[in-house]
């Protein structure tokens, strides 16, 4: 697996992918795509807490966030990644099963940055970009209270465990898209490092994270419209890393919100 890493205005492809940590709750139907844009609201600027890296400044995903992609020589170098990635069809989702992609919140996959620290994939996602962090009585591992800047919304979010499902962790690249894509011939290990990279994952509103299902970028983005370019790069890098297609309709989308 190649990936893209920044270098001043460029792009350079860089060696074999090292994956980090979590995996995803996952709910809901796709999102319906309205005429000339994908489902979606009209939202101001993201919540922010001063914390948030743009994509392009956070190629392996372990810094917190997704800020807003606005740099006229950044959204060029965004469409730059965009047009790499290859497209194909949809298949079928035949055969596709959770299981495929390893055990959720599984703290040994291989080539995972933040695997076997003791603490499950889920808890280090939510430990990366929440703030205000509170833990579990005896436990420097398990959140049970923060305060979350959710990009796909531009809201601010103060989640308590007892409602776990307001936040949820959204694979970006759902597992399910990926398996029509081409994870279904994969090698399981493979399948682990993609539920289980922090460049796949982000703690988001839960509402809008089951709306999303397993869509791609033409048919769902982020209702806060000032981080799509953002969404769109985040998904090339992963589609990049994994030398995975997206659909031609999703490449024309994702190059279309940053300008394209």
């Amino acid at each position: 697996m190649a990936g893209y890493r920044r270098r001043g205005r460029g792009i350079r492809r860089t060696g074999p992918a090292v994956c980090a940590a979590a995996v995803v709750l996952l709910a809901g139907c796709e999102g319906i795509q309205g005429e000339g844009s994908p489902a979606g609201g009209e939202s101001a600027g993201a919540a922010a807490d001063g914390r948030a890296v743009s994509p392009l400044d956070n190629p392996d995903g372990t810094k917190p966030g997704l800020a807003a992609v606005t740099d006229e020589g950044d959204r060029a170098e965004a469409r730059e990644l965009i047009e790499t990635v290859r497209t194909k069809g949809r298949g079928p989702k035949t055969g596709y099963d959770r299981d495929e992609f390893g055990y959720a919140w599984m703290d040994t996959a291989d080539g995972v940055p933040l695997a076997r620290n003791g603490c499950d994939t889920r808890n280090d996602v939510l430990q990366r970009d929440g703030r205000d962090l509170r833990f579990r009585s005896g436990s420097d591992c398990v959140v049970v209270a923060m305060t979350l800047a959710d990009p796909y919304t531009g809201k601010t979010v103060e989640w308590r465990k007892q409602e776990a499902a307001a936040v949820q962790i959204d694979h970006v690249v759902p597992l399910s898209y990926s398996w029509q894509m081409g994870a279904s011939r994969w090698a399981e290990a493979k399948r682990k490092q993609l539920a289980n990279d922090t460049l796949n994952l982000l703690p988001v509103d839960g509402p809008a994270n089951s709306a999303k299902g397993d869509s791609g970028p033409a048919t769902w983005l982020p209702p806060n419209r000032s981080v799509r370019c953002a969404y769109a790069v985040r998904f090339a890098q992963v589609a990049v890393k994994y030398e995975m297609p997206v659909t031609p309709a999703d490449k024309r989308m994702m190059l279309e919100q940053c300008g394209g």
